[in-house]
């Protein structure tokens, strides 16, 4: 089938899945051959009114509804916490449409990859995902279709996806406005993205926290508002990635440590030759980096 021929399930209708929704509205099922659906699944009833009243979802399903909506949808989108959408598959494995293809947006993998071959039907095929797209608000008014426009998309094939669902869920993020598809394991996944995102919110966090008073940011001159944007953080979703990805997460945190203590010692002992060649070497790595686009 087509992608506007499919039915589409949202479970979650906060920022990232009203995005999903909104995005698949617009890119997806907006021509006049379309005869997919797209229904959604939330906690709270506001959220699945104001997507029925955008037009965005064409049925709405409360929490303990949820099994009514499975059995109609082709392609459904978990965006729950970790180890909620882990809970989620294991109390509605037997509601999902034979065939179906079920996606998640964590930001920890290790886990589904230890837990999913226990719960997965053989006819349900769970295809491990993470949108590198979102913003700091929450909930579904904060949702934006034109979030994942330009962004990159990670997936983790694992040895049971099918490659006909693999092929669809790429045609799939690419017509929503990705433009990068990384494929990696899950062991490279937390690790990389333990630094790149989990140690980042890690050291914003602790950066707030050593301000010796809240007026001390009179005097800012825009660095550290750059720095701590991400200390604006959701801290039940965040505690749950951090404490998910510990053993990666604290290695990262312990190099970061010893780089700090380096630079400690330099500016101690008015190492001012030692300072200079650290910060151009800093400088030079930082250069090499650049922004890696890569898509396979």
């Amino acid at each position: 089938m087509r992608l506007n021929e499919l039915n589409y399930g949202i479970v979650g209708l906060g920022i990232m899945g009203g995005s999903f929704a909104k995005s698949i509205r617009e890119n997806i099922l907006s021509t006049e051959d379309s005869t997919g659906k797209i229904y959604a699944c939330n906690r709270s009833q506001a959220s699945l009114s104001m997507a029925m009243n955008d037009g965005v979802v064409d049925g709405v399903f409360t929490s303990p509804e949820v099994d009514k909506m499975l059995c109609l949808c082709d392609v459904v989108f978990i965006c729950l916490y970790p180890n909620a959408t882990l809970e989620f598959m294991r109390e509605h494995k037997e509601s999902f449409k034979s065939g179906a293809i079920v996606t998640d947006i964590s930001g920890v993998k290790g886990i589904f990859e230890r837990s999913l071959p226990s719960i997965l039907r053989e006819d349900v095929d769970f295809i491990i995902g993470h949108p590198m797209a979102g913003g700091e608000k929450e909930g579904y008014a904060a949702s934006n279709a034109k979030f994942f426009v330009n962004h990159n998309y990670i997936l983790i094939p694992q040895d049971y996806n099918r490659k006909e669902n693999l092929e669809l869920m790429r045609s799939l993020v690419s017509a929503m406005g990705f433009t990068r598809i990384t494929e990696t394991t899950c062991d490279i996944h937390d690790y990389k993205i333990g630094f790149t995102s989990q140690l980042c919110h890690v050291i914003a966090s602790a950066l707030v926290q050593s301000a010796p008073d809240s007026q001390i940011t009179a005097f800012g001159g825009g660095s550290f508002e750059d720095l701590t944007r991400i200390a604006l953080i959701n801290a039940p979703l965040w505690s749950e990635l951090f404490i998910s990805n510990k053993e990666k997460l604290c290695g990262h945190i312990d190099s970061f440590v010893a780089q700090m203590e380096k630079m400690k010692e330099l500016i101690q002992t008015e190492d001012s030759e030692g300072l200079k060649a650290y910060l151009s070497d800093v400088r030079e790595k930082r250069i090499s980096m650049g922004s890696i686009q890569t898509k396979k």
